[in-house]
C-alpha cells in the first residue's frame, strides 16, 4: 500500500478540511513510501513507537500525535528521541485528532456509544462549517447514576468519577471523549440528563451539582481506544495491509 495513497483515502474518509484543530491531522512524520504492517495506539509516545519498532511496523497511527499549537518548537529532549526512533526506522507517523472523535462511524464518540450500548439521537455543539462533537443519545432504559457508573467501569476497565445529579434516571445522554469537559455547556442546553467525558475541572464539579446534571469522567485514555482500532480495522479491509493495536496502559 502505498503511503500517499493512504493518507489521500484517510484524509477524505475524515473530512480533515472541516476542522480546526490543535494540530495538523494525517501525515506527521513521512517514513518509508509503503505501509504493509500498520501499528496503532492512542498516543505517540515512546512506548508506542518502540513497540511498532519491535513488530516492524512501517506506520503508526494515532489519535493524539505531535506538533500541537503553543508547545516548544524546538527539537529536542524527549521530542527529539521520540522523532530520532521515528526516522531511525523510517517509520511514518500519521494523527487524526479531531476528525477521529467526530465521524459518525469510526470516531471516537461513536465507537464509545457502540461499547457502551447506546442508541445515538444527535449531535450538539457544532457551528456553521465545524461538525458538532457532542453526541446525544438514549441508554435501553432509564438508568439510575450509579448503575451507569458501574456499566462504565464493567465496559470500560475502569472506575469512572461520578458526580451525582438530582434523583431524575438518565434518559438522555450526552458524551464527548477525552478533555471535553467544557461541553459541559452543551449538554446542559441539549437538555441532557447526564454528561460523559474523560476528564474534570475543579468548577465541572460545581456546574455539575448546581444544574442537577450527572457527570461522569471515565478516563482521558479509556474513552478514546476505540476510534483508532475502529479506522485501522477499517484501513486492513480496504487495503492490502496488516493493522494491530496495541494500548500502552494509562490511568489519566
Amino acid at each position: 500500500m502505498r503511503l500517499n495513497e493512504l493518507i489521500a483515502y484517510a484524509d477524505r474518509l475524515l473530512a480533515v478540511e472541516n476542522f480546526s484543530d490543535y494540530c495538523p491531522n494525517g501525515l506527521q512524520v513521512q517514513g518509508r513510501p509503503e505501509v504493509h504492517h500498520l501499528v496503532g495506539g492512542v498516543t505517540a509516545c515512546q512506548a508506542l513507537l518502540d513497540a511498532a519498532v519491535e513488530r516492524g511496523a512501517d506506520a503508526v497511527l494515532v489519535h493524539h500525535g505531535w506538533f500541537w499549537k503553543g508547545e516548544n518548537p524546538r527539537v529536542v529532549g524527549m521530542k527529539q528521541r521520540r522523532l530520532a526512533t521515528l526516522l531511525r526506522h523510517e517509520i511514518s507517523l500519521i494523527a487524526y485528532h479531531l476528525p477521529l472523535d467526530a465521524h459518525p462511524e469510526l470516531g471516537n464518540n461513536a465507537q464509545l456509544a457502540r461499547v457502551l450500548g447506546l442508541t445515538v439521537t444527535g449531535i450538539a455543539g457544532g457551528s456553521g462549517r465545524t461538525p458538532g462533537l457532542v453526541m446525544l443519545g438514549e441508554p435501553d432504559a432509564p438508568i439510575c447514576g450509579e448503575k451507569f457508573a458501574a456499566h462504565l467501569a464493567a465496559r470500560l476497565g475502569r472506575e469512572p468519577l461520578y458526580i451525582p445529579g438530582d434523583a431524575t434516571p438518565i434518559r438522555r445522554l450526552a458524551w464527548c471523549t477525552g478533555a471535553a469537559q467544557s461541553f459541559i455547556e452543551v449538554a446542559l442546553n441539549a437538555g441532557a440528563d447526564a454528561f460523559l467525558t474523560g476528564e474534570a475541572s475543579e468548577q465541572t464539579v460545581h456546574t455539575a451539582r448546581e444544574n442537577g446534571l450527572h457527570f461522569f469522567a471515565a478516563g482521558h485514555h479509556a474513552t478514546e481506544r476505540h476510534g483508532v482500532q475502529a479506522l485501522g480495522a477499517h484501513l486492513a479491509e480496504q487495503f492490502p495491509l496488516n493493522f494491530a493495536f496495541v494500548d500502552i496502559a494509562n490511568p489519566v
